[in-house]
């Protein structure tokens, strides 16, 4: 059986920083880079109102020479938001992703953000059930399968 985005959320752990649309892009960056990640979530109260990631940072900003320290995010920010539930398998979030041409996704459950999985993430996730299936198709072929 394939894993769920919630199985990934439940090794990797739920935790999801956001910012508000106010703050600026430099605040941003500095927190993309203390936490290690590629994006932040934009939100207004609980509310998720868009995101920004590298991408954003290098052709909404950098390319079009703005300070960093001036800009805020919801002038660069993603608007058009995808999310997908726990409940998603790898495969179709791998799809969405390919779709929609992004690289993370926030995961909703009850209606709210409950955690971010990564193209990493998933990639991770889907080589590690392929291994698995590998391992046990050379034992049932070499006759070490217990059955």
């Amino acid at each position: 059986m394939e894993s769920s985005v919630a199985e990934i959320l439940s090794d990797k752990g739920a935790s999801v920083f956001s910012l508000a649309p106010g703050a600026s892009v430099l605040n941003a960056v500095d927190e993309m880079c203390a936490r290690h990640a590629g994006v932040v979530l934009v939100c207004e109260g609980p509310d998720p109102v868009g995101i920004f990631s590298e991408r954003d940072l290098m052709v909404r900003v950098l390319l079009r020479r703005l300070d960093p320290a001036a800009t805020r995010l919801e002038q660069v920010m993603t608007r058009e938001l995808v999310a997908i539930h726990t409940d998603t398998t790898v495969s179709e979030a791998m799809s969405v992703m390919t779709r929609r041409r992004c690289r993370h996704l926030p995961v909703i459950a009850d209606g709210r953000v409950v955690g971010m999985v990564s193209i990493g993430d998933l990639v991770r996730r889907a080589s590690r059930h392929q291994e698995y299936e590998i391992r046990l198709m050379v034992d049932y072929i070499t006759g070490r399968y217990p059955g």
